[in-house]
């Protein structure tokens, strides 16, 4: 195989009280990409579609996440590499996620699966350093392994797979504003108090347990975040509104998405997370700034190929 076209799914980071360790994998929004070999050593981003985003292989995520992989290959060639990118950077739904996943991925399989999913994932965080300043992994994580993934450890790096229950779905609502990770770290505190750590852990813990459990009451009560939310919300117009009125909609729980923008709801079955939609879009109308809406089961497979 020469040439290979892959689907890189959007993701849900932290999940409420999940921070940098907790993430999900979406099936209704992402990127696509054709990756191939080219005799010529090094990584060639030839063609970006839909965002103005850097060519130059160490200056975008996908470019420094394949350079990354190709170090470690002993491939004596290189890659070419077309993006079509449906992930706005900035939304809050894994957009440099989607981009270095799938670029290592699809890399892997041209080469026959050399490397396993935790390397793909240590590859890939190296194009959201680039990104953010911090190689986090529970964007990519979620994006190369599919469903939801919690990050027990980074150093070593260690990543476990949860189940997910069969009728959740999730929402994500999208303002058309732009936060950048990196900004938005900046504002976090470098210390908790001991009373919210304590709640935060039970929520981890908590989320979980339902998620093995198919206990869709559990997921709901666990999803609630003392940490962050309360600090990074301020910067998302209409915020609070959005949540409460999708938990008048009947959604088990939701959040902030990664660093926001983006506001995201989770909801037992389809037709409630249609209903929650609804709710979002009918708050957000109010606020004046466009939006995009998502509804989605979670992606059990993450990045995977367009056949």
């Amino acid at each position: 195989m020469e040439e290979i076209k892959v689907f890189c799914p959007a993701t849900i980071a932290n999940v409420s009280c999940g921070f940098d360790v907790l993430g999900l994998a979406l099936d209704a929004v992402g990127d696509e990409m054709i990756v191939r070999k080219v005799p010529e050593k090094g990584i060639h981003i030839t063609k970006i579609k839909g965002q103005d985003l850097p060519l130059a292989a160490d200056k975008n995520v996908a470019g420094v996440a394949g350079l990354a992989l190709l170090e470690q290959s002993g491939y004596s060639g290189g890659f070419e590499i077309e993006i079509d990118k449906r992930i706005k950077p900035g939304s809050g739904i894994g957009s440099s996620a989607a981009s270095s996943a799938g670029a290592v991925w699809a890399m892997n399989e041209l080469l026959g699966r050399p490397f396993s999913n935790l390397e793909l994932v240590k590859f890939a965080m190296q194009g959201e350093k680039l990104a953010s300043d911090v190689a986090h992994a529970d964007n990519v994580a979620p994006a190369i392994y599919g469903g939801f993934t919690l990050v027990r450890s980074y150093d070593p790096l260690d990543i476990v797979t949860i189940p997910t229950p069969p009728e959740l779905y999730a929402t994500v609502i999208h303002p058309q504003i732009e936060i950048k990770t990196s900004d938005s770290r900046k504002i976090l505190k470098s210390t908790i108090p001991m009373e919210k750590g304590i709640r935060q852990w039970g929520n981890l813990g908590g989320l979980i347990a339902g998620l093995f459990q198919n206990d869709y009451d559990l997921i709901g009560r666990s999803l609630e975040d003392h940490i962050v939310e309360p600090i990074r919300s301020i910067l998302i117009p209409g915020f609070d509104n959005i949540k409460a009125n999708a938990l008048k909609a009947d959604a088990l729980g939701g959040g902030i998405s990664g660093s926001g923008p983006s506001i995201f709801a989770l909801s037992k079955g389809k037709e409630t997370a249609e209903k929650v939609a609804q709710s979002m879009r009918e708050t957000y109308q109010k606020v004046g700034i466009p939006f995009d809406i998502h509804v989605s089961k979670i992606n059990a497979q993450g990045v995977k190929p367009i056949v």
